[in-house]
């Protein structure tokens, strides 16, 4: 048995032993597409004599490895601390890899999977992300637009009715708790990232653009095999989810600078809201720190732009449509319940934004004129939104306007001969559960507490929603008997338990003398309201992330490898594999 004193000093041995070690880019443990670029980085954590330093792969020095030698910074970012990096490398042998670096005095290993793909099965690959997108969205969807009698659906959701179904875990490399720009960077670039990283694996260094990079499936895409590269969403293009299937940068709040990606990588179809940052510091609505006007730069290298839902239906209908950039508000678009129902939110200034299936359905057009084939993303973004904001009814009609979306790309997928494959899945979770019904009508005060009207199990019953429309919407939602969906994270807010018919939630306000966050009193005296403490800290204003695994369904080509437990990198292996991207292919 080892005495307290032994153990303690075993314990402070092992925790200076893991501050001295290098960091290593790639990570430990990572897996790489054969022929996929990448940056190898080390990081030592003090200054190191270059002739005492020794960096192998397999055993053989670096240099011969990757093709040449790297750069060594004596003292990076001006501090006492050196580093190693060599840009755009890449590994075509597949199989196992251990790097081994020394700096003389402190040594590590670790070890990398290079994988191939074998022959291409899919021409095309679409990936839908639901953002936030929880069980319980998925089953609220489905109640309300299919109905539910004596415990029995009338109808699948598009999204459900799959031959593939997996859990899909979602960590990133600093945190249990994901944001959208490392899942998503997950998605895209088969490699784990930090919060707020994109395409990237988040290094010490100061700069939010010299990290070290990790290529994009839309990248391997169109460099292997010339295809198409299409991104839809209806969040701000900049945002994070659409944002990480191109960009490369640790702070995706770089909105600027990533329009100036998107530029640079010219995706065939680039559709979404967030024009401000593609507009001149001077024009009206512009939130950019400078004069670039990127609208007239795309439209001068032959883009179409569609700034409403006319402008895209013409502009995707012109036999010569090639490339097109649809923006359609400065910030978010506004979701199902607002535009097509309640006039709410920014409707008002931007009254003809187009469905999400109709801008699927323009992007599908387009991007299928390229013979090699097409890779698309569609994210139904602003359920992430409104989970935020604990509105669980906006929530519920974007998921299901995503479902559309699915159904409307499967019938288009199944008569041209099944030849593309379709995944749906949430970029993380939100900690939502469907716990059973409200029961208020909403007309008068209640003479009880509104929470005394949650009914659970058999107090529960069934919704009483209008039957829906021919696209699975309810014509309203202040009906008397709703679906009960809670958070489990929460800031400290007044509950009304009920939906807000004006304008999306807005939970919380700023504190006027410092950064926290308070319960906004717009809701203060609607009756019935509780004033419910929060679990989270006063510096969060909303519902946060949650760590559950998302689920993942799949159809067509490739899509058997779905199944079981997944890691979220892992769906980059499905798509490229079914693409057929790695080198030699």
């Amino acid at each position: 048995m080892v005495k307290g004193s032994a153990l303690a000093s075993l314990i402070v041995l092992c925790w200076t032993s893991s501050l001295s070690a290098q960091t290593v880019y790639p990570i430990d443990r990572a897996e790489i597409l054969a022929g996929a670029q990448f940056d190898f980085k080390v990081e030592f954590p003090g200054p190191v004599d270059p002739a005492r330093l020794k960096v192998t792969v397999n055993g053989a020095d670096y240099a011969g490895v990757f093709g040449r030698a790297g750069t060594f910074v004596e003292r990076e970012d001006g501090k006492d601390q050196s580093a190693l990096i060599l840009r755009d490398v890449t590994l075509t042998r597949p199989g196992s890899v251990t790097v081994d670096v020394s700096d003389g005095t402190h040594q590590r290993s670790i070890a990398w999977t290079v994988y191939e793909t074998g022959p291409r099965k899919a021409k095309n690959v679409i990936l839908f992300i639901g953002d936030g997108m929880s069980p319980a969205h998925r089953v609220a969807a489905r109640i309300l637009s299919k109905g539910i009698a004596e415990g029995k659906s009338r109808g699948k959701l598009a999204i459900d009715d799959m031959p593939h179904m997996a859990l899909v875990a979602t960590a990133g490399s600093d945190s249990i708790i994901t944001d959208s720009a490392n899942s998503a960077s997950a998605y895209a670039t088969g490699h784990k990232s930090a919060v707020n990283a994109l395409g990237v694996y988040a290094d010490r260094t100061a700069s939010p653009f010299d990290d070290p990079r990790v290529e994009t499936i839309t990248s391997l895409a169109r460099r292997r095999h010339g295809m198409a590269i299409g991104i839809v969403t209806n969040t701000e293009i900049e945002d994070a989810t659409p944002a990480a299937m191109v960009a490369h940068t640790r702070r995706r709040a770089a909105y600027d600078e990533i329009v100036e990606q998107f530029f640079a990588a010219k995706p065939d179809v680039l559709m979404g809201g967030g024009s401000a940052n593609f507009l001149p510091k001077s024009a009206t609505g512009s939130k950019r720190k400078d004069e670039a006007d990127y609208v007239a730069k795309f439209r001068d290298v032959g883009y179409q732009v569609a700034t409403t839902a006319s402008e895209l239906s013409a502009a995707a209908a012109k036999p010569e449509a090639g490339r097109l950039l649809g923006l359609f508000a400065t910030g978010n678009m506004d979701g199902v319940l607002d535009r097509k129902f309640l006039r709410g939110g920014g409707v008002k200034k931007f009254p003809e934004q187009p469905d999400l299936t109709e801008q699927v359905q323009a992007a599908l057009t387009i991007l299928s004129k390229n013979e090699t084939g097409f890779f698309l993303m569609v994210e139904s973004g602003l359920i992430d939104k409104y989970a935020h904001l604990l509105d669980m009814e906006r929530a519920v009609y974007d998921t299901i306007m995503l479902d559309n979306a699915v159904r409307q790309t499967r019938d288009w997928a199944r008569a041209r001969g099944d030849d593309t494959l379709i995944l749906v899945l949430a970029d993380h979770n939100h900690p939502n559960s469907l716990v059973g019904t409200v029961n208020d009508d909403m007309g008068s005060t209640p003479n009880v507490p509104l929470r005394e009207r949650v009914g659970v199990y058999e107090q529960a019953g069934f919704p009483n929603y209008p039957a829906p429309d021919a696209e699975g919407y309810p014509s309203r939602v202040d009906v008397s008997r709703r679906l009960a969906i809670f958070s489990a994270s929460l800031p400290d807010h007044y509950e009304t338990f009920r939906p807000k018919l004006d304008n999306p939630n807005e939970p919380t306000v700023k504190s006027a003398d410092d950064e926290t966050f308070k319960a906004n009193d717009k809701y203060k005296d609607v009756p019935g309201a509780v004033l419910r403490p929060g679990n989270l800290s006063a510096m969060i204003g909303a519902s946060v992330h949650s760590g559950e695994d998302v689920i993942l369904t799949a159809t067509g080509p490739g899509s058997e490898r779905v199944h079981g437990s997944m890691d979220n990198t892992e769906v980059f292996r499905v798509m490229v594999e079914a693409l057929g991207l790695a080198a030699g292919q």
